[in-house]
């Protein structure tokens, strides 16, 4: 098996409403995914291109990483992420770069599964679970009147969610003064009930003070983390800020590959680690994200910003993560881990796959087919492809 071409498509899609994090206005989805062709047709499939614009990350898979991997076996995808980092780390080694090659080592890891016929979670050691319980994210402020604490609308979030079959769900703040977001969190806590587990994520909105006083607030109301309370560059303030919380603080999706988490866990900055599969080094990069979090004792839960592509990624390395610390009855978010499942209006995640994602009993099935076990619809993917639409 050999790699014939590779082949990039930059997706967009508007989305059913507009909404707001601490840093933005959101009118729609984007992702850049990609294809690996062998030589015998097979192809495999990966993420990368969430954040900021994917351009970049488009112009490092086709322009220097991709002709270096023609004619190579796709199956020694962590031979390849070591070959290609080597080759750039003088000047790639976070940002575009890392995302282009989380995106092709995903593909790789496909294809290796597809070429043996099993899963990728079988190549990672076997599976621990056959589903992953998963977190629904939501609670964004509307568009059309982000200040207003509407709390009939945030009830009515809450209730949705629930009836979904979601055991717990993380809220957004970060965005409003924080007497206003704490009200926000005050009334989904009281939507939800004592037995929902709430998280809490303001996208690096606070300064260490701001941060303490709402962590504060968050031990009061039982919420089970407090993600990216500070920028991601100051690790001061993750770590003071973790010596005093009352609630456990999460962080890392912008942070890449294993030296960028040695520093967060090595440096006590993080309760739970969220690396990104398709921004922090792909499935390959994961491996040894995880075994450094392992052995600090610190839970490795992904984050998840993406397409069906990236879920299933996440799902398969999920199903391998074994719980952290080991109990004969692992408990969600305890020391089992959990899958987030972003509730609001994804295209890219209802459409790109023939068989979508869906939430049962709370929990979402990890599929038993080889590689990453999802086929994508190729009318969906020419439909949002910018660059077969120009």
């Amino acid at each position: 098996m050999r790699i014939a071409e590779i082949n990039t498509y930059l997706l967009k899609a508007p989305t059913e409403s507009a909404f707001y994090s601490s840093q933005g206005l959101f009118t729609g989805r984007k992702s850049l995914i990609v294809e690996i062709v062998t030589d015998d047709g097979t192809s495999g499939w990966g993420e990368g291109g969430q954040y900021g614009p994917a351009e970049p990350v488009l112009a490092c898979i086709r322009d220097v990483l991709a002709p270096k991997l023609i004619g190579a076996d796709p199956r020694t995808p962590g031979l390849h992420w070591e070959n290609l980092y080597a080759a750039y780390r003088d000047f790639g080694t976070r940002g575009p770069y890392i995302e282009a090659l989380s995106a092709l080592d995903i593909a790789m890891w496909d294809l290796t599964g597809k070429s043996y016929g099993v899963p990728v979670a079988k190549l990672l050691g076997g599976a621990f679970r056959d589903s992953v319980a998963a977190y629904g994210t939501g609670f964004y402020y509307p568009a059309d009147d982000p200040a207003t604490v509407d709390a009939g609308w945030i009830r009515a979030e809450a209730a949705a969610k629930l009836d979904a079959g979601f055991g717990a769900l993380k809220a957004k703040v970060g965005l409003l003064p924080i007497r206003d977001d704490i009200h926000r969190m005050e009334i989904v806590r009281e939507a939800v009930g004592d037995d929902v587990a709430l998280m809490v994520d303001s996208n690096h909105a606070y300064n260490l003070a701001s941060a303490r006083t709402v962590a504060a607030e968050l031990g009061h109301l039982a919420f089970r983390w407090f993600e990216e309370p500070v920028v991601p560059e100051d690790k001061a303030a993750y770590r003071a800020l973790r010596e005093t919380s009352p609630v456990p603080i999460a962080g890392g999706e912008a942070e890449f590959t294993r030296y960028g988490f040695a520093e967060l866990i090595g440096g006590g900055c993080v309760d739970v680690a969220q690396p990104d599969l398709a921004v922090a080094g792909g499935i390959s990069e994961w491996q040894k994200i995880h075994t450094i979090a392992q052995v600090a004792g610190v839970t490795v839960i992904p984050h998840i910003w993406g397409s069906g592509i990236a879920l299933a990624a996440a799902l398969q390395v999920l199903a391998a993560t074994p719980p952290n610390p080991y109990t004969a009855r692992p408990v969600p978010l305890q020391n089992e881990p959990v899958l987030e499942f972003d509730t609001t209006d994804n295209p890219l995640r209802r459409d790109l796959l023939t068989e979508p994602f869906t939430i049962d009993g709370g929990r979402v099935a990890v599929s038993g087919a080889p590689g990453l076990g999802v086929e994508v619809d190729r009318d969906v993917l020419g439909r949002y492809d910018v660059l077969t639409r120009a």
